[in-house]
């Protein structure tokens, strides 16, 4: 079973998202939360596998709510879900920690979808948010030399060519078929990167990827 917290301030939003993901074998919502202070609480008394967050609530918002969860319990993955779409919505959730941002009028499939896509580890983004990062990425500009920055360990001519396709917003499934190889290797690869980088997730390894020069 997926264990799965919903933080969101309408109540009725909230009751109705819970009924659509009961009718899925696989998914237990454990709790409901109305503000980030809440969620924070909740996460660590019930320890979820999935947090479906919304990102403006009173008391606290979403975006410090995940950035304290995924600090204090790094095996939560949380998803985005709000109506916001603007780019500082979508950098600023995904800076906190994110594996996924979804628009609340997603189909039920795509939630779905994202939950299950979250859970196995994989960052879920619609095609407009995707866009939305990727140009995002093209304002950053290029350091005048990549190589001085101390914190972390240059990656191989590989473990470049894997994080340029995670930016792109493809999973390691995906990464691995356009590479003609193991999904495995490309997770090894993935977790060396995150070492080598020192950051927590795919998410923040493009980030600092793009700020190093290493994604064009």
């Amino acid at each position: 079973m997926i264990r799965i917290l919903l933080v969101d301030d309408q109540a009725l939003f909230r009751e109705a998202l819970c009924t659509l993901l009961a009718a899925q074998e696989d998914f237990d919502v454990v709790a409901q939360a109305n503000n980030g202070v809440e969620a924070i609480r909740l996460a660590a008394l019930h320890k979820p596998d999935i947090v479906l967050m919304d990102l403006k609530m009173p008391v606290m918002d979403g975006v410090v709510s995940t950035q304290r969860i995924r600090n204090a319990l790094p095996d939560v993955k949380v998803i985005v879900l709000t109506t916001f779409d603007d780019d500082t919505s979508v950098y600023e959730g995904l800076r906190a920690g994110a594996i996924g941002y979804l628009l609340k009028d997603a189909s039920p499939e795509k939630l779905y979808e994202a939950i299950r896509s979250a859970h196995r580890g994989e960052y879920f983004l619609l095609p407009q948010i995707t866009a939305k990062v990727v140009a995002g990425l093209s304002k950053i500009p290029q350091p005048s030399q990549i190589w001085d920055a101390g914190d972390y360990i240059p990656l191989s001519q590989r473990e470049i060519e894997i994080l340029q396709w995670v930016a792109r917003g493809l999973s390691n499934r995906e990464i691995a078929e356009r590479l003609v190889i193991a999904e495995g290797t490309v997770k090894n690869h993935m977790r060396n990167i995150l070492g080598k980088l020192s950051v927590k997730d795919r998410m923040q390894a493009v980030f600092k990827g793009k700020e190093l020069g290493l994604i064009p």
